[in-house]
């Protein structure tokens, strides 16, 4: 989605001014109203697509009808749902299946607009008969790229917001979900994030989830940019380390809990109100870990915090399935090319156990080592239809846990 602002001036003024065409797909539709009932408590807004696009849904399939039985040949309906909304006060907004898409469709309507202002003061303009611009709409050229056009990435037209996104298996689910067609909000305590992708299905946000304004504001930024919020992936955490729970002091099981639960909470109660309205039903995964199930000595901090995330994502799905959200939880175990893992880490720790490196990356029954990017596939795939009749569940990434299997 493109919201441009400053063209509200225009909308006002064609709002208020009879246009002699009401042919649906090449006419505006207008809001009729915004709801403000997403971010109630900082005053932030956010804009719905109501009965007025269902209206003009109704409209252009009349109109489709209608001169499409005159064809000589059969039409095939393009689909129907508008491409650029005016609104008096929300300005002009365009839509697509992708950012590429809307921004072609903004592009042409600012020079659109230019041409209209300077036709009404010239006098006024009037549009083609309905029959001349279906033959323009469905001319033989354009039907015979729809019917050779494949099938549209899978995320085509959604929304994801990832936490942790600037490196390891948050930056490799923002790849995953950039391959199959989806736009990506990626949040990171790291500012390198607002950079990582030059392109513009992508938005890097700067935000400390540990913070509250932070979150509203980065939530806020993904539906103005982007249109809406249809996925999350609750990657962002924290590992203090080894630490013995004789040991452990105050503040580090403070910022731990913060970081992985607290954070958590905040972004799934800010989000809710969104992902109830995903069109194809709100998803999230969760990024656990092994030590849910297996938890390890010196984690006692890290260990209780993501066994209250994986309770916490196990309620909201019960809570949740009513507005048909689905939430699921991956658990990975020695993914090694994430920054929690230097090369004196691993060195030693494989010394610990009597192995090399390499050896020690493949310690499970498969002997196999777990990358960012096989967490990232099955966190896009839990995302997706395969796992459309899925919630609540948990899913090990690990190659074969002995403690866990």
């Amino acid at each position: 989605m493109v919201l441009e602002s400053p063209a509200e001036g225009h909308a006002r003024r064609q709002a208020t001014v009879e246009i002699p065409t009401a042919e649906p797909r090449q006419e505006n539709a207008y809001l009729g109203e915004l709801f403000r009932n997403a971010f109630p408590n900082n005053g932030a807004f956010l804009p719905l697509l109501g009965r007025d696009v269902a209206a003009f849904v109704v409209n252009y399939k009349t109109y489709f009808s209608q001169h499409n039985a005159g064809s000589k040949e059969p039409k095939t309906m393009l689909d129907p749902a508008p491409r650029l909304v005016l609104d008096g006060q929300l300005g002009m907004c365009t839509l697509g299946r992708s950012m590429k898409d809307a921004n072609i469709i903004a592009d042409i309507y600012r020079h659109t607009m230019d041409i209209i202002e300077r036709a009404e003061l010239l006098g006024g303009w009037r549009a083609l008969p309905a029959k001349n611009i279906f033959d323009v709409e469905y001319w033989d050229l354009e039907q015979a790229k729809l019917k050779k056009s494949g099938k549209p990435p899978v995320f085509a037209g959604e929304i994801v917001l990832v936490t942790g996104a600037a490196s390891g298996i948050g930056k490799a689910c923002v790849e995953a979900l950039l391959a199959r067609g989806a736009a990506v909000a990626g949040l990171d305590l790291n500012p390198a994030v607002t950079g990582l992708f030059k392109r513009p299905d992508f938005l890097g946000i700067q935000c400390d989830v540990a913070s509250i304004a932070d979150i509203s504001a980065a939530i806020d930024a993904t539906v103005r940019a982007f249109g809406g919020l249809d996925m999350l992936v609750l990657n962002a955490g924290v590992f203090p380390g080894g630490t013995a729970i004789a040991q452990l002091d105050d503040d580090q099981w403070r910022k731990v809990m913060q970081v992985n639960v607290d954070a958590n909470l905040a972004l799934l109660r800010h989000s809710h109100p969104l992902l109830k309205l995903a069109p194809r039903g709100g998803r999230v995964t969760v990024i656990g870990s092994k030590n849910v199930p297996a938890p390890g000595h010196g984690a006692g901090a890290y260990s209780a915090s993501k066994a209250a995330l994986t309770q916490l994502a196990r309620v909201a799905a019960l809570e949740w399935g009513a507005d048909n959200i689905r939430i699921n939880t991956l658990h990975p175990d020695a993914v090694f090319d994430t920054g929690l893992w230097t090369e004196e880490v691993l060195a030693a720790r494989a010394k610990h156990y009597g192995l090399t490196v390499e050896q020690y990356k493949k310690r499970n029954v498969l002997k196999t080592e777990v990358t960012s990017r096989d967490v990232a596939e099955l966190a896009a795939e839990m995302l997706g239809p395969l796992f459309a009749k899925t919630t609540g569940a948990q899913l090990p990434v690990d190659g074969g846990n002995e403690r866990v299997i």
